[in-house]
């Protein structure tokens, strides 16, 4: 495996855009061998093989074969629940892996996104951002530890800068569901969020004539998760020690997971000021009431919001 994770960390780490794509494709393929059952591995790797043969003498975006599955074939290839990878000695080694800082795939898939937003926005380039935000989303499902990596300041502005106005709706969305999965059950990430105006900007962004109604829907399914009541955070950044994998699945990917389905200004230099003082930033757990209150400073029918949650229980209930 760590071979395989050299590999995809070489193409990540490059400036040329079909080798980035290579460096997606193949954490895909990783991550696909782990979640899918057994039966279906060997026939996945055969497929992405075989593209990325295709693939090595092709431009971006050419013909060729697509590792991506129809949604048909997606419906046919059965997936393992989360009680079944904490047995299967593939993903606990890659779950070990991602405790250091040489292997953490998390942290590599943020340098490579950084990297993309500062070649600016075209067609191509866009692809490349969705990919990278789709396996940072799964990447962070698999290994909740990694989530502290959105506590620091320059990571979480990443995500922010996504959701500005010039980014295309489907990158806004796409955000919008992987700070889902960063801030849920990790109240430190959500204090930096909110050190950084990161209500501001997605309210802002709410309210504007110009935003989508697609990506308003997803505004919405934020605002929800956000709302929820918190539970103490527990990962750590990668390299400390940390419980072993079945605590740390007893803990808290049924909750992520959950959240995860039913979440269906400036530019990538731009660097926000945190709204608050000082250096340390607070870990402390908000009730909805305590964060209604700072969702009611940008925005006016928090109310309804909070009513909404308590009564429909969007999220199967969690919120009584």
């Amino acid at each position: 495996m760590e071979a395989l994770l050299s590999l995809a960390f070489d193409n990540l780490s490059s400036y040329d855009g079909p080798k980035v794509r290579k460096g997606l494709r193949q954490v895909e393929g990783l991550l696909a061998q782990i979640c899918l059952s057994p039966d279906h591995k060997s026939e996945r790797q055969r497929q992405r093989s075989s593209a990325a043969n295709d693939t090595a003498n092709s431009t971006f975006g050419g013909g060729g074969n697509s590792v991506v599955e129809s949604p048909k074939q997606q419906q046919q290839s059965p997936r393992k629940d989360l009680a079944q990878l904490s047995h299967d000695p593939a993903f606990r080694e890659f779950f070990k892996l991602q405790e250091g800082f040489e292997w953490n795939v998390a942290m590599r898939l943020i340098g490579t996104l950084d990297r993309l937003m500062a070649k600016g926005s075209d067609g191509q380039n866009d692809l490349l951002i969705l990919s990278a935000l789709d396996l940072i989303q799964g990447v962070l499902l698999l290994h909740p530890p990694s989530k502290s990596l959105f506590a620091r300041e320059q990571n979480m502005n990443l995500l922010l800068d996504l959701l500005e106005p010039f980014n295309c709706p489907a990158i806004q969305s796409a955000t919008l569901l992987t700070l889902v999965v960063a801030l849920i059950d990790a109240p430190t990430n959500t204090r930096t969020f909110e050190a950084l105006d990161g209500l501001l900007t997605v309210t802002s962004l709410f309210k504007s004539r110009s935003t989508p109604r697609e990506v308003k829907l997803k505004l919405v399914e934020f605002l929800y998760c956000y709302l929820m009541p918190e539970t103490p955070s527990i990962p750590r950044a990668p390299g400390n020690h940390r419980d072993s994998v079945p605590a740390m699945l007893q803990r808290s990917p049924s909750k992520l997971a959950g959240a995860f389905a039913a979440a269906t200004g400036g530019g990538s230099g731009t660097r926000r000021r945190r709204a608050g003082s000082g250096d340390t930033m607070s870990a402390a757990t908000l009730s909805t009431e305590e964060k209604q209150g700072l969702l009611s400073r940008h925005l006016s029918s928090v109310e309804d919001l909070v009513k909404d949650l308590r009564t429909c229980a969007p999220f199967g209930g969690v919120v009584c």
